[in-house]
């Protein structure tokens, strides 16, 4: 596979790309049991579907509130009330595990002189606490969060925060999601897209289209020469 050329910037969504999204669950398995699973799912396709909703309600709030209303959501429909359950997820949310790789594949940017950054709908607050937890902070040039605007992807305005803030042009950006949709926005926004297919999902069907698919990030220096 030939590689991707002229690229200066490697910009990551943070959620499902970098960070797991299903380790609140899955670490909270002895009391969930079975329900682990499909917690896990209802309040990630809640937590996204708030965020777009908002956003065209003009409506925002700060995505920790939405992960919040999306864990309530999910709860009550597995008819599941237990107060300190609720409160152990959402801590353990704040330090997501990252993905084995991400740590060695950032090393390998950086070292290879292109800038890093994240770009996410997460707060800061949450952004940091994951960074931090996962020992990524001195490999990344920038941490970028929706909250500065006040609306979530796929709005084209986010992902020109990273034009302005990297200093790069936006088809010099190389831009990693997990999510098919978000994939498709940014491909649509101008930037040359890696969609990080870990889930074997299925393409989208909207305006936008990734010049490559591969399953995890330990797949990306090799796809820029590195």
């Amino acid at each position: 596979m030939a590689t991707l050329e002229k690229i200066d910037a490697c910009v990551f969504d943070a959620y499902g790309t970098l960070f797991d999204v299903v380790a609140a669950a899955k670490r909270c398995q002895d009391d969930l049991g079975d329900n682990w699973g499909p917690l896990a799912q209802i309040w990630r396709d809640k937590q996204l579907q708030y965020t777009w909703l908002r956003s065209l309600m003009d409506e925002y709030v700060p995505f920790w509130q939405v992960t919040q209303d999306g864990l309530d959501y999910a709860l009550a429909t597995l008819k599941i009330d237990d107060p300190d359950l609720r409160k152990r997820l959402l801590d353990i949310y704040l330090q997501l595990d990252a993905y084995p790789e991400v740590k060695d594949m950032l090393g390998t940017l950086k070292t290879a002189g292109l800038k890093t950054a994240i770009l996410s709908n997460g707060s800061r607050e949450m952004l940091a606490s994951a960074v931090d937890n996962a020992g990524i902070a001195d490999v990344l040039d920038g941490v970028l969060s929706v909250e500065a605007l006040g609306i979530y992807k796929p709005h084209p305005s986010v992902y020109q925060m990273a034009v302005d803030d990297l200093g790069v042009a936006k088809e010099r950006i190389c831009f990693m999601s997990s999510n098919a949709w978000d994939a498709c926005a940014a491909a649509n926004f101008g930037f040359r897209v890696v969609w990080v297919n870990r889930f074997g999902q299925a393409e989208e069907r909207i305006p936008g289209q990734q010049e490559r698919e591969i399953t995890d990030l330990s797949q990306l220096p090799p796809l820029l020469g590195l």
